[in-house]
C-alpha cells in the first residue's frame, strides 16, 4: 500500500522517460527486429499516406494493407510470449512463425493485384487457398497472445461461424459456406481482416498511435501532470481534481485505460492519499479519470477514427459530436469528487508540493504549441492523416532543444520499441475483430439480426437502448475498447439506427456503453489496475468507482435521445440541452454523494429519501425533450426544479447548523 504520508512528486522524476519499461524489455536480436520492423512501416505509412512515390513505387490499397498488417502481424509473434504476457527472449516456435508470416505477407501482397482483378475471396487457385488458411491461423494466434483467452474465444467462435451457419436456429441462422469457402473470403476480401478497422489503421490511427508515444516519451506526461496540478491541486481534493485533468488529458491520446491508470496514477493516488481519500475512493477517481480520457476529444484513442471510417464522416466531426458528451461525463466526476471531499473537509495539497505554474508553462509551452498545430491541422485544414506526422516532427525537433528531455540513442531505442509494440498489439487484435466482421458479411447475420432485435423491442426506444446497453457491456466486459466498437457498430448500431434514433448518437452510445465495464464489477479492468497501486480491495473500489462515475451508465441515455447534445442541432438548442443537461448532472453526482456543493449534506433519516428526489429531479432537468417522456424542455425543467428545492433547503438549514455561530 502507498504510505499516505510519503511527499508528492511533483518534478520531472513523476515518470520515468529515460527508462525502458518492462514490457519494452524484449532481449538480443528481437529487439532489432522490431526497430527494424517498426522504421520500415513508418517509412511504408509515410511513403503512401504522402504519395511521396519512394524509388518511384505506387501501391495500390489492398497491398499497402497487407504489408503494413503482415509486418505487425509478424513483430506481433516476437513481442507476446506464448504463454501470455510481452518482451522477454522469443522462443524458436516464436522465430518459426514470425517467418511463417513474412512468407505469407510476401504472397499476399505479391498477388494482391491478381486478387482485386480475379476476384480471389470467392474462388482463389490452390496455392492461394493453401497460404489463406496459413494466414487465417497465424491471426487467430496472434489475437490469442495480444487481446487475451477472451477475445480469442469470440473471435475463433465468429470466425468459423459461416461454417455452421446453416445449422444455427433463428434468428441466429445464416448462408453457409464450406471451410474452404470462409478462409479465402476472410483473407482475400475486403470486407474481413482486411476491412473497415485495417484501413483507419493504416489511413489515420497509426499516425495517432505515434503522436501519442512521442508525445508521452518526450516529457508530455509530465508536463500535463504538473499543469493539472498547477491548476487544481491546491483547491478542496484537488489531488482527485488533478487526477481528472491528468488523465483526461493523457487518456485521450493513449487510447488504453489501463496504461493509463498506470502512468497517472503513479502520482495521482499517493497524491490522494496524503490529502485524506481512503485507498478505495483515489483509486476509483483514478480508474474513472482514465475511462473517460478514452473518450475525450481531440484524439479519443484510435476507436474515433475507425467510427469515422465506419460512419464515412470526416474524424472532425465524431470529436466535435464527441465533445459535449465527455464534457458531462467529466462534470459528473469533477462535482461528485468535489461533493465527496466537501462531506468529509478534505483539503488540497500543501503549497510547496506544487509546481508553480508560471514555471510549467515556460517550461511545457512547446507541447501547448504541437497541439495547436494538430489541431488547426485537423479542423482548419481538414488533414487527418498527415496531421500527426507534421506534429510528431515539429514534437521531436522542439525537443532536441531541451536538454531535460533530449532523446539519446538509448531513450530514441525505447521509444521506437515502445511504438513498435503499441501497434503490432492493435493490428492483431484489428485483424481477429475484422474476422467477425467479415463473418457477418459473409453469412448475411447482421440484416437478420438488425430485424430481430427491432421485432423484440416492438415500438419502444427505451427497451431497444436497455438492450442496445446491457450488450454493449456484456461484450465490453470480454473485448478492448475497439474490439468491442468494431463488434457492436455491426450487429447492434444498425438496430438502434432503425428505431430512428440519430446515426452519430448511437454509434457515440455503444462507445460509452462498451467503457462502461472498465469501472463496473465483476470485470472492471481499470478500477481492478488501480486498485493494485493503491493497495485497496478491488471490488469495493469497483463499487465505488460506479458511484464516482455513476453519470457514464445515464449519460448515453441524454444524447442518444437528443441530437443536440451531440451537436446535430441549431446553436441555440444546443446550448439549451447543454446547460440543462450540466444542471442535471450536477444535482445527480449530489444524490449520488449525499452532499450538494456548495451547499450542504444530506443526512439524517431523511437523508436516503431526499437524495432520491435530488436524482430524479436531475433526470428530470437533464433529461430531453423525446418520445419517452411527453415534456416540453420548460415543464420538464419545472418538475425537476421542484424536486431539487427540498433537498436543497434541507441541505442548506443542515449546513448552517453545522456551521461555528
Amino acid at each position: 500500500m502507498s504510505d499516505p504520508n510519503t511527499a508528492v512528486p511533483t518534478g520531472h522524476e513523476q515518470v520515468a522517460i529515460d527508462g525502458a519499461t518492462p514490457s519494452e524489455r524484449l532481449a538480443g536480436p528481437a529487439r532489432w527486429v522490431v526497430v527494424i520492423g517498426t522504421l520500415l512501416s513508418l517509412v511504408l505509412v509515410i511513403n503512401q499516406l504522402f504519395n511521396i512515390q519512394l524509388f518511384g513505387v505506387v501501391l495500390i490499397e489492398g497491398r499497402y494493407l497487407y504489408i503494413l498488417g503482415g509486418l505487425f502481424l509478424a513483430l506481433s509473434f516476437l513481442i507476446f510470449q506464448m504463454r501470455g504476457g510481452k518482451g522477454g527472449v522469443p522462443s524458436l516456435l516464436d522465430w518459426a512463425l514470425f517467418a511463417i508470416a513474412l512468407s505469407c505477407t510476401a504472397y499476399l501482397s505479391q498477388t494482391a493485384q491478381q486478387n482485386l482483378s480475379q476476384g480471389w475471396e470467392y474462388a482463389p487457385p490452390e496455392v492461394a487457398q493453401y497460404v489463406s488458411v496459413v494466414f487465417f491461423f497465424l491471426v487467430l494466434e496472434a489475437t490469442r497472445r495480444a487481446g487475451g483467452m477472451i477475445l480469442f474465444c469470440i473471435v475463433a467462435f465468429f470466425a468459423f461461424y459461416p461454417t455452421f451457419a446453416g445449422h444455427v436456429p433463428d434468428p441466429f441462422s445464416g448462408f453457409q459456406s464450406t471451410f474452404m469457402q470462409t478462409v479465402p473470403y476472410h483473407i482475400y476480401s475486403a470486407e474481413s481482416s482486411f476491412g473497415i478497422p485495417m484501413k483507419a489503421f493504416g489511413g489515420v490511427v497509426i499516425g495517432f498511435i505515434l503522436f501519442g508515444a512521442v508525445l508521452q516519451r518526450t516529457g508530455g506526461g509530465q508536463f500535463f501532470n504538473d499543469l493539472a496540478l498547477g491548476l487544481v491541486g491546491g483547491y478542496r481534493g484537488g489531488a482527485a481534481k488533478v487526477s481528472i485533468f491528468a488523465s483526461g488529458f493523457m487518456g485521450s491520446m493513449s487510447g488504453s485505460v489501463i496504461s493509463n491508470v498506470l502512468t497517472t496514477g503513479a502520482v495521482s493516488i499517493p497524491a490522494m492519499r496524503k490529502t485524506g481519500f481512503s485507498a478505495k475512493t483515489a483509486a476509483a477517481t483514478e480508474a474513472c479519470a482514465s475511462t473517460g480520457g478514452v473518450l475525450m476529444p481531440p484524439i479519443m484513442g484510435a476507436t474515433a477514427f475507425i467510427m469515422a471510417s465506419f460512419l464515412s464522416r470526416p474524424y472532425v466531426e465524431i470529436a466535435l459530436a464527441a465533445a459535449i458528451p465527455s464534457v458531462l461525463f467529466y462534470w459528473g466526476l469533477f462535482t461528485g469528487i468535489d461533493a465527496y471531499s466537501a462531506k468529509r473537509d478534505l483539503r488540497g495539497l500543501p503549497k510547496p508540493d506544487l509546481p508553480r505554474l508560471k514555471e510549467v508553462m515556460r517550461e511545457g509551452w512547446p507541447y501547448i504549441f504541437v497541439f495547436a498545430l494538430l489541431l488547426y491541422m485537423m479542423i482548419g485544414l481538414r488533414q487527418e492523416s498527415s496531421a500527426p506526422f507534421y506534429s510528431t516532427a515539429l514534437l521531436l525537433v522542439v525537443n532536441q532543444f531541451r536538454a531535460r528531455f533530449r532523446l539519446n540513442l538509448q531513450r530514441l531505442g525505447n521509444m521506437i520499441v515502445g511504438v513498435g509494440m503499441g501497434l503490432a498489439e492493435l493490428t492483431a487484435i484489428l485483424l481477429g475483430v475484422g474476422l467477425i466482421v467479415g463473418s457477418f458479411s459473409a453469412t448475411g447475420l447482421a440484416g437478420t439480426l438488425v430485424n430481430e432485435l427491432v421485432f423484440m423491442a416492438g415500438d419502444s426506444t427505451l427497451v431497444l437502448l436497455l438492450m442496445g446497453a446491457l450488450t454493449a457491456f456484456i461484450f465490453g466486459m470480454g473485448m478492448t475498447v475497439t474490439a468491442c466498437y468494431i463488434f457492436l457498430a455491426v450487429v447492434l448500431a444498425p438496430a438502434l439506427e432503425a428505431g430512428s434514433l440519430n446515426q452519430l448518437a448511437v454509434h457515440l452510445f455503444i462507445l460509452y456503453w462498451g467503457m462502461v465495464s472498465y469501472i463496473t464489477p465483476p470485470v472492471a479492468l481499470g478500477a481492478f489496475a488501480a486498485s493494485t497501486m493503491a493497495g485497496s480491495n478491488p471490488i469495493a473500489t469497483g463499487f465505488e468507482a460506479m458511484r464516482l462515475g455513476g453519470v457514464i451508465y445515464i449519460a448515453p441515455f441524454f444524447f442518444v435521445l437528443n441530437p443536440a447534445l451531440v451537436g446535430q442541432a441549431p446553436a441555440w438548442e444546443i446550448a439549451v440541452a447543454l446547460g440543462c443537461a450540466l444542471i442535471g448532472v450536477a444535482m445527480i453526482s449530489s444524490a449520488l454523494q449525499g452532499y450538494i456543493s456548495l451547499i450542504g449534506p444530506l443526512t439524517g433519516s431523511t437523508g436516503l429519501p431526499l437524495r432520491v428526489m435530488l436524482f430524479f429531479g436531475g433526470l428530470l432537468i437533464a433529461m430531453p425533450q423525446n418520445a419517452l417522456v411527453d415534456l416540453s424542455y420548460g415543464l420538464s425543467f419545472a418538475i425537476g426544479a421542484a424536486l431539487c428545492a427540498l433537498p436543497i433547503l434541507v441541505a442548506r438549514r443542515a449546513n448552517a447548523t453545522l456551521s461555528p455561530a
